[in-house]
């Protein structure tokens, strides 16, 4: 065998991998949608969400572990998660407890299907670019963190190619300080590999989810919402292994 062939053949493999995740996802899209229409009560519905995203990643053939659970306080909290990857939100979604509503951008309200399955699992929307939606959208956040919901938020907003963490949007942490909520910053490793923003297919690859210890509200980053951002994102960066894209000073 030639070296040209030899080195062809994990671009060959990965594109092969790459078309059969593809085609392995479809049918658990389609049974958590089926499921979203016609199982009753939102426990119920995330459950199953949550059983068929593990199942993906099974058939998927990537390995995927949780450590810190203990770090989850047993009441209402708030987590912030970095974003790397079209991974991220499903990986939340099989292994993190089914009691979580995600907030999420308010573009994906355009992508039918998946708003319909979102929506049907209690994820919140929120508008980031129009000005009067998106503070209505905060308001009604602010509302539900004084009530019996617990948020996953993704700081960040969205990802992009460039690996590191970015600047954190406020929302987050003025619904924790609102509600007097904890803070539990979670760091998603490995999944920027499987599919991040630049990929057309996923790549193999292993997830590990690491929740960190909970920022209470007796801890005096509460003051603000710019210093509880702080305090989250610095535990994030001394387990990331990736650049602050948002350093103190940057603008």
């Amino acid at each position: 065998m030639t070296s040209a062939k030899v080195a062809s053949q994990p671009g060959i493999l990965s594109y092969v991998y790459g078309i059969y995740a593809c085609l392995a996802f479809l049918p658990i899209l389609i049974a958590a949608v089926l499921g979203a229409i016609v199982i009753p009560g939102l426990d119920r519905r995330r459950h199953w969400v949550q059983t068929v995203c593990r199942v993906f990643f099974r058939i998927a053939g990537i390995p995927a572990h949780v450590t810190g659970l203990e770090n989850l306080p047993d009441g209402h909290c708030i987590v912030v998660a970095n974003h790397a990857s079209h991974v991220d939100g499903m990986a939340l979604q099989a292994f993190l407890p089914p009691r979580f509503s995600y907030v999420i951008k308010g573009e994906m309200r355009n992508v039918p299907g998946v708003h319909f399955l979102l929506r049907r699992i209690g994820s919140r929307f929120v508008e980031r670019f129009v000005t009067s939606a998106s503070a209505r959208d905060a308001r009604k956040l602010l509302r539900a963190s004084g009530g019996d919901e617990s948020f996953v938020f993704f700081p960040e907003g969205t990802f992009i190619a460039e690996p590191g963490l970015g600047r954190f949007r406020p929302g987050a942490f003025a619904t924790a300080i609102k509600g007097d909520l904890p803070v539990v910053p979670l760091v998603i490793h490995g999944a920027r590999s499987i599919l991040p923003a630049s990929a057309r297919l996923p790549h193999h690859g292993a997830v590990h989810i690491e929740i960190l210890q909970a920022i209470l509200p007796s801890d005096t980053a509460y003051n603000s919402s710019r210093e509880l951002a702080a305090a989250a994102r610095q535990r994030m960066l001394r387990v990331l292994n990736e650049p602050d894209l948002d350093p103190p000073g940057h603008e």
